[in-house]
């Protein structure tokens, strides 16, 4: 483990860049940069494209570590180069801000109102290749529909299992048990993943910490317990389909919560824009989510 990059998550201003869609996610991001899925043939050439879509961005002079405390990346992003160096080392060597490699295989089918991870057998492997090429976290994601005690129950206790393989191999691991933001029931849901949050907590080591990647809640300041617990290294909140205005103003209510965006980042880039323009636009987007980051 990075020790600079460890004293930097904990005590750093700045947020989390979200670079992170896959295969499932990738057409509608793409297509919202303004390239259509007629443009490319096959998942080859969608990878292509979205990874110069994420170079566009990470090269870009207004994404750097005095506002991007970090960088979430796909698996394929991590084994492909940025400007001839590997992604992750581009990151943390160029720019400063420390890389993180999204793990989970994606969701199993909804049970108990969520929808736990699909199991990963392959992960100790996956971890060792990552620590090699310089990820210093990795980052998994659950999803919580409704206020069901034993689904979230099963969505805490598998995140923080794994989370522990992922301590022991080194890395230090994002959990992400979103609460769907369209739930009837989201503010009771809170009430009850808070609660499993802590109880795991209670048992976590301070000197293996985690990070939480939480929905920003319907209270504000309803996770100040989490971002002073011990064994947290950073609260990080998702945009989970708010608009970046409505992201950053919650996000701006809930301090000592720094924002860790995909969507909301990518706002209003596009692909037909000019560099002066493209970086215009990420500037403004970085220099906002910043501040209500900061707030």
């Amino acid at each position: 483990m990075n020790q600079e990059q460890l004293t930097r998550m904990r005590d750093a201003k700045g947020f989390i860049a979200a670079l992170d869609q896959s295969g499932g996610s990738t057409p509608k991001a793409l297509n919202l940069y303004g390239i259509a899925d007629t443009q490319y043939s096959g998942d080859t050439e969608m990878f292509d494209v979205i990874h110069a879509m994420r170079s566009r961005m990470v090269i870009s002079p207004a994404f750097n570590g005095t506002r991007v405390l970090g960088a979430i990346l796909f698996e394929g992003t991590m084994d492909r180069q940025i400007e001839g160096l590997g992604s992750a080392e581009f990151l943390w060597t160029k720019k400063q801000v420390i890389p993180f490699l999204k793990i989970d295989k994606g969701l199993a089918d909804e049970q108990d109102d969520v929808q736990i991870m699909k199991p990963n057998p392959d992960l100790d492997a996956l971890l060792a290749r990552a620590s090699k090429l310089g990820i210093f976290g990795t980052k998994m994601r659950s999803v919580i529909k409704m206020a069901n005690p034993d689904g979230i129950t099963a969505v805490v206790k598998q995140q923080f299992e794994v989370g522990r393989q992922i301590l022991r191999a080194g890395l230090i691991p994002i959990i992400e048990p979103e609460v769907d933001i369209h739930s009837t029931q989201k503010a009771q849901a809170e009430v009850l993943l808070k609660a499993a949050l802590l109880e795991e907590l209670r048992v976590q080591p301070t000197d293996q910490p985690i990070i939480l990647k939480l929905t920003l809640p319907e209270i504000d300041g309803f996770y100040s317990e989490l971002v002073s617990h011990p064994s947290v290294l950073r609260v990080v909140a998702l945009s989970g389909g708010y608009s970046r205005a409505d992201a950053n103003a919650r996000l701006a209510r809930n301090h000592g919560v720094i924002a860790s965006f995909s969507r909301a980042l990518t706002e209003g880039l596009s692909a037909q824009q000019s560099d002066a323009q493209f970086n215009a636009a990420i500037d403004s987007a970085i220099a906002d989510i910043y501040a209500a980051s900061v707030s």
